[in-house]
């Protein structure tokens, strides 16, 4: 099955500008200018004040695997085609936790506590943000990074994740 028979979040006005910047290949969370509280995911309110002044700001997209799990059995025929596969919670370096899928031949091989930069797949309409399978050992959120994007089933993989020496 296609990727169109998977399940796609529901866009609203106030997720519109994190998926915004996810097509500009910017992972976006809001701070609450009443409290200070970061949050992700988007929403209209605080989460810890009940504030309406968030403002958006932009992720270095760097952070460690909270802890991973890896997918055997689909949850849905649109799945088959992808097991096993792998979900990690990433602590992102700003203060959130978020949810991504992990891209990549081995799943299993992310561990808790691995250094990883989001980075984003193109499926159909949506662009949304994942964790390649690769640690980045002594990651700096200013650390360039160079990787290889291939297709494979429709989707896009990468590999060939490294560290680039700045000079």
């Amino acid at each position: 099955m296609a990727d169109r028979d998977k399940p796609s979040p529901r866009i609203s006005s106030d997720t519109q500008p994190f998926w915004d910047g996810c097509r500009q290949g910017e992972l976006l969370y809001q701070l609450c200018r009443g409290c200070g509280r970061v949050q992700f995911y988007p929403r209209a309110l605080c989460a810890g004040c009940g504030a309406t002044s968030l403002e958006w700001r932009r992720s270095s997209g760097v952070g460690s695997i909270h802890t991973v799990t890896v997918v055997y059995r689909a949850p849905s025929p649109a799945f088959r085609g992808d097991v096993p596969y792998a979900i990690a919670l990433v602590d992102l370096d700003e203060g959130y936790r978020m949810m991504a899928n992990v891209l990549g031949p081995d799943p299993e091989s992310l561990t808790i506590g691995d250094r990883v930069r989001v980075v984003f797949e193109t499926r159909g309409d949506l662009v949304l943000p994942v964790v390649p399978a690769s640690q980045l050992e002594g990651l700096k959120d200013d650390t360039p990074v160079e990787f290889t994007l291939t297709m494979r089933k429709d989707q896009l993989v990468v590999s060939e994740l490294k560290k680039r020496t700045v000079k």
